[in-house]
Order: structure tokens, then C-alpha cells, then sequence
């Protein structure tokens, strides 16, 4: 009975004799030039003389100031850029930016251009108001157009042109155009199917080249014009328009070949951003067998007139 008894206070016992004998092991195993914490009781301070040590003077240990001078200029060199190429890096797969581009194209807008209503004016006194003026509705690659263009002369209206157009955009500076277009004035009408290209040639000429074509035909015309800015608001603006026909047309006075030629050299003030008024002189005549039809009416081949108008926008 005694031996079970005395049985936890040995274990008591063994438990508390191993962190003593961990701490001597420890002792033991320091590594040379290692410092063990030791008893210092037995060094006496008493009798020591510490007077001497108060004319000491210590040194601080406070590390001075660093300071740098800034290099002198020809030491100034510029650090090359070290790119760190991570697995993040990594090429992934082409992204079809312009698939984005038109993805995001879901504004739609409105806008209108009255390029010219001017008045025609000869020295005979025959006179005559003429119109060109588009219309777009859409956004930047995508738009449906109205154009209409036309002369009046004695209260007869000819040379009416009305066009409803799609257009897709192909490029920065170029649109792809094709729809209907509609010879609606005093003469007989005419429908044409049509297809062309409009745009900034060459960053500064604005260019238009339409092809038609119907049962009685096909027909073509270009247009260019270019803006000359003498100051920021006064523009001088040169303009030319052909028109191509492959079959005559007597009944509409249309010759087939180059038909006729329509120019003018305008110089307009913008007043306003949305309204310039102009003063141009102005050139139009029918060529080749359109020309011949002209004189059997009595009319003149060719006529360059004094004109004033007005260019407008919203």
C-alpha cells in the first residue's frame, strides 16, 4: 500500500527535476563567445570608488546627420527601367478592338447641313435659287441619310435630286453608301438605284463618288470641295460637280457622256458657328450633247453668275 502511495509524488517529482536539468543542459551546450546569463551576486559594487567616473565624459551615441549633396549636373544620369515580367504578363489571346468599338456605338444623334441656298444672279437678268442640303440620323457607324438638291428658275424647278441613303462606316475617314435615289421636279421622274463612297480624301478634301444605275441605264456623279481658312472664322471654299450619263435623256434635258458641270468659288463669315453667309460667283453648264439640246431650247450653254447665300447647320 505504502508504494502506491508514494507513486504520484515520485512522478511530482520527476516532473519537476526536468526543467532544472534542461536548463544545465543548456548551459552546457553554449557555443564559444556565447555569454549565459550568470549569478552576480557574488561580485561586490560596495567597494568600488565610483567617484572618478563622474568627471567622465561619455560620448553620445546619437548617429550624426546625414546629409547629401545633390550631384553635380553632369553625374545626373537617367535610370533605365527594369520590367519585371510576371506569368501575369503574359500575352492572352487578340482582342478585336473595333468588335468593341461598334458595340459601344449605341448613341444615336441628329444632324442637318444646308451646304448652300444661294441666289443666282446674271447680268441679263435671268436669275435662279438654288439648294443642297443633307440630313443624317444615327450614330458613328451606322447612319440614315436624306439629301435633296435642286434648281429653281421662272418657278420651274430642275436638276431636283432626292436621295434616301444607308451608310456604313469602312474606315476612319470614309463612309459606304447605297438606297434610292429620286429625280422629283418639273420633269418627268426618274428612279435610280444607288451605291458610293463618301469622305476626307487626303485629310482636307471632302469627296463624294456615286454610281447609278436603273432600266435606262447608268449614271455617275462627284462631287469635292476643300475649305481654305484665311482667319478662324472667314473660309474660302473651291467646289466642283460632274455628272456622267450613259444614255441621253431628252425629256429630262439630260445629255449622255460627261451631261454637265456645275463650280463655284465661295467666300463665307461664319457669324455664328451655325450660320456663315457667303458671296461666291458661280459657274454651271451643260457639256458635250447636253450643251446641244441647251442651244435648240435657246437657252444659253454656259453661264457664270454673281451669288450670295447662306450656309447653316444644327
Amino acid at each position: 500500500m505504502m508504494g502506491k502511495d508514494m507513486l504520484p509524488l515520485g512522478l511530482v517529482a520527476c516532473f519537476l527535476a526536468l526543467p532544472a536539468q534542461a536548463m544545465d543542459d543548456m548551459a552546457g551546450s553554449a557555443r564559444p563567445g556565447q555569454t549565459m546569463a550568470h549569478d552576480m551576486s557574488g561580485m561586490a559594487m560596495g567597494d568600488m570608488d565610483m567617484s572618478d567616473m563622474a568627471d567622465m565624459e561619455m560620448p553620445t551615441t546619437a548617429p550624426p546627420a546625414v546629409q547629401k549633396a545633390p550631384p553635380a549636373p553632369h553625374q545626373v544620369r537617367k535610370k533605365t527601367p527594369h520590367v519585371v515580367y510576371r506569368a501575369v504578363d503574359a500575352p492572352g489571346p487578340v482582342v478585336d478592338i473595333g468588335h468593341h468599338m461598334q458595340a459601344m456605338d449605341m448613341g444615336r444623334w441628329f444632324h442637318g447641313v444646308l451646304d448652300e441656298f444661294e441666289g443666282r444672279y446674271q447680268a441679263g437678268g435671268r436669275s435662279s435659287l438654288r439648294w443642297d442640303g443633307e440630313a443624317w440620323y444615327g450614330g458613328d457607324y451606322n447612319r440614315l441619310w436624306l439629301k435633296s438638291e435642286g434648281t429653281m428658275t421662272k418657278g420651274r424647278v430642275r436638276d431636283g435630286d432626292q436621295e434616301l441613303l444607308y451608310s456604313r462606316a469602312i474606315s476612319t475617314y470614309f463612309n459606304l453608301q447605297g438606297g434610292l435615289r429620286l429625280d422629283l421636279d418639273s420633269g418627268p421622274t426618274r428612279a435610280w438605284g444607288a451605291v458610293g463612297v463618301e469622305g476626307l480624301a487626303l485629310y482636307q478634301f471632302e469627296v463624294q463618288a456615286t454610281g447609278y444605275f436603273s432600266d435606262r441605264g447608268v449614271a455617275g456623279r462627284f462631287e469635292g470641295s476643300y475649305d481654305i481658312l484665311l482667319t478662324n472664322r472667314l473660309i474660302l471654299q473651291p467646289q466642283v460637280e460632274l455628272n456622267l450619263y450613259s444614255r441621253a435623256d431628252p425629256r429630262r434635258q439630260v445629255g449622255s457622256g460627261l451631261s454637265d458641270i456645275d463650280t463655284g468659288l465661295r467666300l463665307r463669315y461664319e457669324v455664328w458657328r451655325k450660320m456663315a453667309p457667303y458671296v461666291a460667283v458661280t459657274y454651271d453648264s451643260p457639256l458635250t450633247q447636253g450643251r446641244h439640246m441647251a442651244r435648240k431650247r435657246g437657252e444659253r450653254a454656259s453661264e457664270a453668275r454673281f451669288t450670295f447665300g447662306i450656309r447653316s447647320w444644327f
